[in-house]
């Protein structure tokens, strides 16, 4: 790992129903020869454990090899519950900080290099990015050992089962970290393909 780029494990989101893309799924759209998938794994290769929550992809051979599969139970029962499931997939310690980021944005390099950044700087709290003045939950850094907590909490009371992000991160002590304008746009409609560079089918 480059000096100075702090310990960190990886959850990506790649299990959504993707249906205002007509159930097309996001993980597997095209941009300059590569899949957003590849895309968000190749930015986050450097983590000790990468873990995605989806169905695995005919070319995940691709993919970094540290990569494993997990899905949420009951299948899309929403980001937090995939959260969930990917950090708590694997034996094992944990790395201090864990990169919690949506497989569907195209500019994720960018987003993983600030993030860390902000991180191997001695920040006190998780680390969540923020574009054009909005927090993005599934673009961020977070302390493991918060993350581990706010988890656990929840689960004490029931199942994740599509609960929301606000809800299940409300114990995390968090900061905002700005980062360059459209890092974090995501491809939910063919529109957002189009403008983001992303091949149409």
């Amino acid at each position: 790992m480059t000096l100075g780029v702090p310990r960190f494990d990886a959850v990506v989101l790649a299990g959504g129903r993707s249906s205002r893309l007509g159930g097309v799924p996001k993980a597997g759209l095209v941009l300059e020869g590569a899949t957003l998938l590849q895309r968000t794994c190749a930015a986050l290769a450097g983590a000790e454990r990468l873990t995605v929550v989806g169905p695995e992809p005919g070319d995940a051979g691709r993919l970094p090899p540290a990569a494993v599969f997990v899905r949420e139970e009951p299948a899309f029962a929403g980001p937090a519950a995939a959260v969930v499931a990917g950090f708590r997939a694997g034996p094992g310690s944990r790395a201090p900080w864990c990169a919690v980021v949506a497989c569907d944005m195209p500019r994720v390099a960018v987003l993983v290099e600030v993030l860390l950044r902000e991180a191997a700087a001695g920040a006190p709290a998780s680390l969540v990015a923020v574009d054009d003045g909005r927090e993005q939950p599934l673009a961020a850094l977070y302390r493991s050992d918060d993350l581990a907590a706010a988890i656990d909490a929840v689960l004490a009371h029931g199942p994740a089962d599509n609960l929301s992000m606000r809800s299940l991160l409300a114990s995390v002590k968090t900061r905002p970290v700005p980062v360059p304008p459209g890092t974090t746009h995501d491809v939910d409609t063919w529109n957002d393909a189009r403008a983001l560079g992303v091949d149409v089918p």
